[in-house]
């Protein structure tokens, strides 16, 4: 199977600004060189982590999904990134993934932050997602996915790759650092983790930190708290590999969740 080539895009965010985020994005994308798979935006892309979707929520049809289709068709990548949907009036932090030809793979947050009131205003998802590239199973999650691990679970090894949009803030980057290397290392896969840099209108500061994991909890790629892209090229050989030679996912406990 062919290598899986991902880009990951760290910027600061305009606070409730979609059109200044939109452009801002479009530019960025725009001086992507070279043959990419995927293309990952953080969390909320277009308006930053808030708790007023009433003022800033789209419909599928909005401008930031237009844009996410556009991206898509211009760079011949996958473009994925979560935005404030507006769905038969129930909010949703929905990650939203792109894919050349105008095809839509969509996965609704799951785990809504109550710390900062976000269960009071959106409504969680229900279903995991699972994107086929060039033979590559990626699993999309979400910001405070990633402290549930039973959510995460890589149960019969249905992915390769784990991607985690956020705002995470700066003052938890530790946890966001060591939850990451975890996930990737008991799930058996690469984890991808995309966050934002700049300070939001609520005063949260964010460090950025955005990185790739491989299986053995190794990071070819830490962002650190730098504005920019940086691309990985992820090997389904070496991972395979490992997989045969430390199959440990052939022990994990079954289980089902509830609804």
């Amino acid at each position: 199977m062919q290598d899986l080539t991902i880009t990951l895009v760290q910027t600061e965010l305009a606070w409730h600004d979609a059109r200044e985020n939109l452009e801002r994005f479009d530019g960025i994308i725009r001086t992507i060189d070279g043959p990419v798979d995927c293309i990952l935006l953080p969390e909320m892309f277009s308006t930053g982590f808030t708790m007023r979707p009433e003022e800033l929520a789209e419909g599928m049809d909005g401008s930031a999904v237009a844009c996410l289709r556009r991206w898509a068709d211009q760079s011949g990548a996958d473009v994925a990134g979560s935005l404030i949907v507006n769905e038969d009036g129930r909010y949703y932090n929905r990650l939203v993934w792109a894919r050349p030809g105008g095809d839509l793979v969509t996965y609704d947050k799951r785990h809504l932050f109550r710390m900062a009131g976000e269960d009071g205003v959106y409504s969680a998802g229900r279903d995991t997602a699972t994107i086929d590239i060039r033979g590559w199973k990626v699993r999309p999650f979400i910001c405070y996915d990633l402290r549930f691990p039973v959510w995460t679970r890589n149960g019969g090894l249905a992915y390769d790759v784990a991607v985690f949009v956020a705002n995470w803030p700066a003052q938890r980057s530790l946890h966001w650092k060591t939850l990451l290397r975890a996930r990737a290392i008991e799930n058996q896969c690469y984890v991808v983790g995309v966050n934002r840099i700049g300070t939001d209108g609520n005063g949260v500061s964010y460090s950025g930190d955005s990185c790739v994991i491989d299986f053995t909890g190794n990071l070819p790629v830490d962002m650190g708290d730098s504005r920019g892209v940086r691309t990985a090229v992820l090997s389904h050989e070496r991972l395979r590999e490992y997989r045969e030679s430390f199959p440990a996912w052939k022990d994990a406990d079954a289980y089902d969740l509830e609804p």
